[in-house]
């Protein structure tokens, strides 16, 4: 018999397990942790806009995904593009003079460039919608009558782990110092991007 609490912390747990994985939006999200820049309001809208998702899975939006399977194909396509493009751009950073590669750059992005930026990394990637979606609102029905408490639980760790990643990155900032530390992070997360975007291409 499933309780409140068991019921949340189940959610949490798978919610984390899936947020854990490395991706774009991770990525993104250590750099502006790292950088020192609107970190929260990234977290923020990073953890809200998977609440949104997760509570349009577990009421039963995910039936509506699968009876349009035309949405898939269209949002890895187009998911693909940004991540080419957004990638193709950290591989050119990644070559330019150490002084463009400071933390603390002299013409940082906007917060609006910097939310819109935040907001594709999260709307773009179709694997949001098969976890938040489909995957969590689909187990959310393994618990009757408990469904509100196992969407907090899953919200909540998104809560917790981009404000842990966004705020935890000041930590690593002392190696961030050198310039070819921030040159290798570029590099990174632009062949993680492009790796990413070949996936979706692909359909894995």
């Amino acid at each position: 018999m499933h309780t409140n609490a068991s019921t949340y912390f189940y959610g949490f747990s798978l919610g984390l397990s899936l947020i854990l994985a490395i991706g774009a939006q991770n990525a993104f999200v250590l750099k502006q942790g790292l950088k020192g820049e609107h970190v929260f309001w990234v977290s923020l809208t990073c953890a809200v806009s998977d609440a949104v998702l997760i509570a349009a899975g577990v009421s039963g939006f995910h039936g509506l995904i699968l009876r349009a399977p035309w949405l898939e194909p269209a949002g890895r396509y187009a998911g693909a593009a940004f991540l080419l493009w957004y990638g193709g751009r950290s591989l050119l950073a990644a070559l330019r003079s150490s002084s463009t590669l400071q933390p603390m750059g002299s013409d940082p992005a906007t917060l609006w460039q910097t939310l819109a930026a935040c907001l594709a990394f999260t709307f773009l990637n179709p694997h949001v919608y098969l976890d938040t979606l489909l995957l969590i609102g689909s187990v959310s029905t393994q618990f009757p009558g408990h469904g509100f408490e196992f969407g907090l639980g899953a919200a909540s760790a998104s809560f917790v782990f981009f404000f842990a990643l966004g705020y935890g990155a000041r930590l690593l900032r002392p190696l961030f110092q050198r310039p070819r530390t921030w040159q290798v992070l570029e590099l990174v997360i632009g062949l993680t991007m492009w790796s990413l975007a070949y996936g979706l291409l692909r359909g894995s």
